[in-house]
């Protein structure tokens, strides 16, 4: 394929979701995955000594589309403390006495550290956008019924995510909005998998194949929250997910050439007075 480029996968607005990409086949993605991710490691430790961006990684994607293991591959070498996963599920009694970017605001990263969203607060435009009756649960003052739930509610709910990514990104966030983009034909065969292995068993509920009923729904949801929300400081990366090896890797080159672009991103100089008397620290050291 050569060498993989952000730009490559970049959506802009105005896609069509059956025009992108699902598969796409990396020649040696697994060494060349073990080789970034090393860097992006290194490049974590420095902006934590830097300690002026925050980094959010957001995950997005039908069920099987391999976010759970893409996490685990992708920050195999991070320093521990670097990197934060959030699994955001149902609702709970607790969040829903908040606004729904409450659970997602208080994830957020801090600065020089990681935060990856699997799953994220898009789940708000696609989740409850096909199960409306959802929001009900939100106890919004204006939302009586699911009547109430029409367009001018969605586009307040955008323009919302919109805002809040716009701020987030000007205060130090680094955003990256990866789409994991399976195929209704691969899900299939993961699915089979989780049925006919059973170390898988484990990952299947019979929801899973309610969802699969709704895919042309959940399909249009993804393509206008898709198209509404890729912005220049918030831009969605498509990302072919039938190999997961290539997707791995894809992601992770993507989030390095980005962050090495940041050439204000380096370690901290001592100052002068420390520089000074390096030598004598030194000795103080060896003295002992």
């Amino acid at each position: 394929m050569g060498s993989i480029k952000a730009t490559d996968f970049q959506i802009s607005p105005g896609i069509s979701l059956k025009d992108l990409k699902t598969m796409v086949d990396v020649k040696k993605a697994k060494k060349e995955l073990r080789n970034v991710r090393k860097e992006l490691g290194d490049i974590q430790d420095t902006m934590y000594a830097h300690g002026k961006y925050a980094v959010l990684v957001c995950l997005q994607g039908m069920d099987t589309a391999g976010k759970d293991s893409l996490i685990r591959e992708v920050f195999k070498d991070f320093n521990a403390r670097g990197v934060v996963v959030h699994s955001f599920k149902t609702p709970t009694a607790l969040e829903l006495r908040h606004d729904y970017l409450w659970r997602h605001a208080v994830a957020l990263p801090e600065r020089g550290k990681f935060s990856v969203f699997n799953r994220t607060h898009y789940e708000n435009v696609l989740v409850t956008r096909v199960h409306p009756n959802y929001i009900l649960n939100e106890n919004i003052p204006s939302v009586h019924s699911v009547d109430d739930i029409d367009d001018a509610f969605w586009d307040r709910r955008f323009e919302q995510i919109n805002n809040f990514e716009k701020h987030i990104a000007e205060n130090g966030t680094i955003i990256f909005k990866f789409f994991l983009n399976v195929s209704k034909d691969e899900q299939r065969d993961r699915l089979l998998r989780r049925l006919e292995k059973k170390n898988k068993n484990w990952k299947f509920s019979p929801g899973d194949l309610e969802e699969r009923e709704l895919w042309d729904e959940y399909q249009a949801c993804y393509e206008d929250a898709i198209n509404r929300t890729s912005k220049p400081h918030a831009p969605w990366y498509n990302i072919p997910a039938d190999d997961k090896d290539s997707a791995r890797y894809i992601v992770a080159k993507i989030m390095y050439d980005t962050l090495k672009a940041y050439s204000d991103i380096k370690e901290p100089e001592l100052d002068d007075e420390i520089k000074e008397n390096l030598k004598l620290y030194k000795e103080q050291l060896e003295n002992q």
